[in-house]
């Protein structure tokens, strides 16, 4: 956390930097002349390459966090820093630009352009990058291949399954090499196999040292973080270690060992029917 002087947090006991840092922040909303204090003096701080969970029911203020997070908005009170920078009075230009280079989006409703392939909706961020054409259409297609859909550059959304759509999403929020991956509920949208493969790949992305950032209303997807930051009625309640960390590459395993198990069940049962019938 900051310290009274709104300085940006020191590095934590290993000597990782603060990637993230909010400082007291507050967002005050008016609705109909009634005032809402969605944020009430949040402070919470994030490390490189920490695997952190923001979660709470609807109406917490999880939403507005994130917001906040992602710079696409600003506190009413309080700082916000970005790698040690304070982003708090910076103009909307600015802040693009610091949305652009060091915070990659991934969205439940995945946000791409329909009508554009998946190497090129990967390719955006780094068109308002100003990023040559070779060297961007080299970066989006290492991004495909690094979340498993190499073969699958020119397919439009539409030609992709859901849990596809959101693997490209993620490959777009990776192509800029970003401080942080700010992830918006991004298995809600997603049957549960296609969730836990979208968990694995956040989780691998984590463990080469990614900062990934999970906004969820789900306690289970909430878990594949290694620290779960709770907030309700606009403030933090708890922030905790997981003790006991969900593993998405092992619950793909025992979704797949999961039916040879049903047909080996249904085997023996057979053969026991068989032997009473004799």
């Amino acid at each position: 956390m900051a310290d009274e002087a709104g300085h940006p947090a020191a590095p934590d006991a290993t000597g990782r930097r603060a990637v993230l840092q909010l400082d007291n922040v507050t967002k005050t909303y008016f609705l109909e002349g009634v005032q809402v204090d969605a944020l009430c003096g949040v402070s919470v701080v994030v490390h490189e390459g920490e695997m952190v969970s923001i979660t709470g029911p609807s109406g917490s203020g999880k939403s507005t966090l994130m917001h906040i997070i992602g710079l696409l908005d600003r506190p009413t009170e309080g700082r916000v820093y970005v790698e040690g920078e304070d982003v708090s009075d910076m103009t909307p230009n600015e802040l693009s630009t610091v949305r652009n280079k060091r915070i990659g989006f991934v969205f439940q409703a995945f946000n791409l352009l329909s009508r554009t392939s998946a190497q090129a909706n990967v390719e955006l961020p780094l068109v308002y990058a100003g990023v040559t054409g070779g060297a961007r259409s080299t970066r989006a297609r290492e991004a495909l291949e690094r979340v498993g859909l190499g073969d699958r550059l020119r397919n439009t959304p539409n030609q992709l399954s859901g849990g596809q759509q959101q693997r490209v999403a993620i490959a777009r929020a990776l192509v800029n090499s970003p401080s942080i991956v700010l992830a918006d509920e991004p298995t809600g949208n997603l049957d549960s196999r296609s969730g836990v493969e979208v968990m694995a790949i956040l989780q691998d992305l984590h463990s080469e040292g990614n900062t990934i950032v999970l906004v969820t209303h789900d306690p289970k997807v909430a878990r594949h973080a290694e620290r779960i930051v709770e907030i309700s009625d606009g403030r933090i309640v708890s922030d905790t270690r997981v003790d006991d960390r969900l593993i998405a590459g092992r619950e793909i395993q025992e979704l797949d060992e999961a039916p040879a198990i049903a047909t080996s069940r249904e085997a023996e049962g057979a053969d026991g029917n068989d032997g009473d019938a004799s």
